[in-house]
């Protein structure tokens, strides 16, 4: 019997993908948000797509402002292209 695979969809792309190409982005009951590997964080999630070009497109759109109601830093959009970049660099080896 086959598992079924989890589906989440994209906040940028609004692609439905397997949870595990995406990365979750959650934020916590304190109100900071975080990169979350695990997928198992405490709090609101909302998942991007292991695409450097959407993490661009939801800085430039502000979408993680607007998904969690707050404003999101350069920094954390840089974080996250980077973290992104690297996931993506590793896959194709």
């Amino acid at each position: 019997m086959k598992k079924k695979v989890p589906m989440r969809r994209c906040i940028v792309s609004n692609e439905m993908k397997p949870k595990k190409e995406m990365i979750r982005i959650v934020k916590t009951p304190k109100g900071e948000l975080a990169i979350d590997p695990t997928g198992k964080k405490n709090g609101r999630g909302a998942y991007i797509s292991m695409e450097p070009t959407l993490v661009e497109k939801a800085k430039k759109q502000h979408l993680l402002d607007r998904q969690f109601g707050m404003t999101v830093s350069d920094d954390f959009y840089g974080e996250l292209y980077e973290y992104v970049d690297h996931q993506k660099a590793r896959s194709l080896l």
